[in-house]
């Protein structure tokens, strides 16, 4: 029982620190209407600066994604709070649109060491019994930390003094809090490997993980694509359709639908894992649709609802294609096929989101939306027929 107990505390420490590290990387969103008035630039910008977080996450996924595997959890985690600090003192120091460009870059450098890192190491720190609900920290913390982010950003931005630093600092101080627990925690990786033995991987998988790394890749794509125009652009929205200026409101309509992705989580554990990926991508198709109303006729509650819905959507299908894919993982291959998944994710979070910046300009950010809308609808549907037909083994 005291085994157990201790097992628990380290899990949600591990946790914890993952929730942490994945606050930086949203904390600029909704400062980036301030950044546009401070240096000048283009909402294409914006995107670009988004997605080169993106980058950053897919191009440590694929040189290191299975670094931890051979060294070990924590060293891995704490480089990735070294980036993490290094992104925040970026942006307490931008005086350039070079500077944005370089915190976002580091930020996902970051994410991209933790991702598949802290996902097995928080799973790993848990009682054996206790899969299911390790799973379910692992990913609250993933969600639950990128939807702290804006809304601290957001609260602090709109009702304390030095908006564009104060962030920042805060988050600087919780990474030096997150490195310290991290060292009180144990190591999960028995045999190490020196540093010379982790290779740059090329997207492959074991042939045990593919009959169900597919649809979970297609529901990840999705949902993660919503997730990053609300992030990239649903600020500017807001201001310019809704003349919604409050940096608070725009951060907290962004952390709901991190939050509900976290709600959604929950709910696989009693809809089960062979349901829960097509009943997220209905929620995520709901989504898009009540966002497209949303744009059309600039209405609020329905950029709220469209949050809320496709958040929960995303939850249902992030949560079960994660648990389908570790479950399917050998145990010393986990990390890195869980980047695999994460590489796929950060896809589509990077580039559906250029595609809307790239389109703002001709069209306008309405019509860029409804385009966007348009063609993750045509995915979504494509990835729940082909769940319907070729359902995701339903294990817990």
């Amino acid at each position: 029982m005291d085994g157990d107990r201790r097992g628990w505390r380290q899990c949600l420490l591990g946790g914890a620190v993952f929730a942490v590290c994945m606050a930086g990387t949203t904390l600029p969103t909704p400062l980036y209407g301030l950044y546009q008035e401070k240096f000048g630039f283009s909402e294409l910008t914006v995107t670009v600066v988004y997605a080169v977080y993106a980058f950053g996450v897919i191009g440590v996924l694929l040189l290191a994604g299975n670094a931890s595997d051979a060294m070990g959890r924590r060293p891995v985690l704490l480089w990735g709070l070294g980036f993490a600090a290094a992104s925040a003192v970026c942006f307490l120091c931008a005086a350039g649109l070079g500077w944005l460009y370089a915190g976002r870059l580091l930020s996902g450098l970051s994410a991209g060491l933790f991702t598949g890192a802290a996902t097995a190491y928080v799973m790993e720190l848990a009682p054996y019994a206790g899969a299911s609900r390790a799973t379910f920290v692992a990913t609250a913390a993933n969600m639950g930390g990128l939807g702290c982010g804006p809304l601290l950003a957001g609260v602090l931005a709109q009702y304390a003094a030095w908006p564009l630093h104060l962030p920042f600092a805060v988050h600087l101080a919780l990474v030096a809090c997150s490195a310290a627990v991290l060292l009180r925690l144990p190591e999960t990786v028995r045999e190490r490997r020196p540093l010379s033995t982790v290779r740059p991987q090329r997207p492959g998988l074991p042939a045990e993980v593919r009959p169900v790394f597919g649809p979970a890749a297609i529901a990840s794509f999705v949902g993660f694509a919503l997730f990053g125009v609300f992030t990239s652009v649903s600020p500017a929205f807001l201001a310019e359709s809704l003349n919604v200026h409050n940096h608070a409101v725009s951060g907290l309509v962004v952390a709901l639908a991190f939050f509900s992705s976290t709600a959604g989580q929950v709910a696989v554990g009693r809809i089960g894992l062979g349901r829960s990926l097509p009943l997220g991508c209905a929620g995520l198709f709901a989504g898009l649709a009540l966002l497209a109303g949303a744009l059309r006729w600039d209405l609020l509650p329905l950029v709220v609802l469209s949050a809320v819905v496709g958040g929960a959507g995303q939850g249902l299908a992030f949560r079960g294609a994660l648990s389908a894919v570790a479950q399917a993982s050998p145990e010393d291959r986990r990390a890195a096929v869980i980047s695999t998944l994460f590489v796929v994710a950060y896809a589509g979070i990077s580039v559906p989101v250029i595609g809307v910046g790239v389109l703002t300009g001709p069209i306008g950010l309405e019509g860029a939306g409804l385009v966007f809308i348009a063609c993750m609808a045509v995915l979504v549907s494509i990835a729940a027929l082909y769940l319907l037909r070729r359902p995701v083994p339903a294990r817990t």
